[in-house]
């Protein structure tokens, strides 16, 4: 019985099992960073002091994959800290960042306003307003400059860094807007770096 062509080349098959291995890594690589986890870098001072410039995050793809599969929007909690695609890419802004971590504050249908440094947040559970702060073990009493006064429009959802003093952050309260759902990546799952700094969200 004679043998297989592959069998009387053995580097050709191994150069071929090596092929099949690379594709079948970047292919696993894509479907993960797709509908499982993604990393992201933070850049920039906007949510010190949760997070920091050169901190490596590890994002939460499951919980949006599993929305889109039920052919629903992907509504984060309160107080979740969200990295989002900056949505003035969409529109042919010029922008120096694509990708923005921020918290979530206020959500579709909701009243949040800024005033006196504070933020206060009206629903139909809490006529009176509260304060979104005072539910998020991550915020302590930050010092909040500027006014606001907006109704979440149905679909998007409201943000604000953590650093809120002057304009450390770009967010829902000073230009950024607020962020439709389609464009939320996932919620903060797991700071992976530095090592010394691992911690869950």
């Amino acid at each position: 019985m004679e043998a297989s062509y592959l069998t009387r080349h053995p580097l050709l098959k191994d150069a071929l099992n090596l092929g099949l291995f690379v594709v079948l890594v970047i292919i696993g690589t894509i479907l993960i960073n797709t509908f499982i986890f993604r990393s992201y870098n933070v850049v920039g001072p906007s949510m010190e002091s949760t997070l920091f410039t050169g901190d490596r995050l590890l994002v939460n793809r499951m919980p949006v994959t599993w929305a889109h599969i039920k052919g629903k929007s992907y509504l984060p909690e309160r107080g979740q800290v969200i990295v989002f695609e900056n949505p003035q890419v969409s529109t042919g802004g010029n922008v120096e960042n694509k990708y923005i971590v921020k918290r979530v504050i206020g959500l579709p249908g909701e009243r949040v306003v800024l005033k006196d440094g504070k933020f206060t947040v009206y629903n139909t559970e809490h006529p009176d307003g509260f304060n979104p702060d005072e539910l998020t073990k991550d915020v302590t009493a930050p010092e909040t400059t500027g006014e606001a006064d907006v109704i979440v429009p149905e679909k998007e959802i409201f943000v604000s860094g953590d650093h809120r003093e002057g304009t450390f952050s770009y967010d829902s309260r000073n230009g950024l807007g607020t962020i439709p759902l389609y464009d939320v990546i996932g919620p903060a799952s797991l700071r992976i770096f530095p090592l010394t700094k691992v911690r869950g969200f």
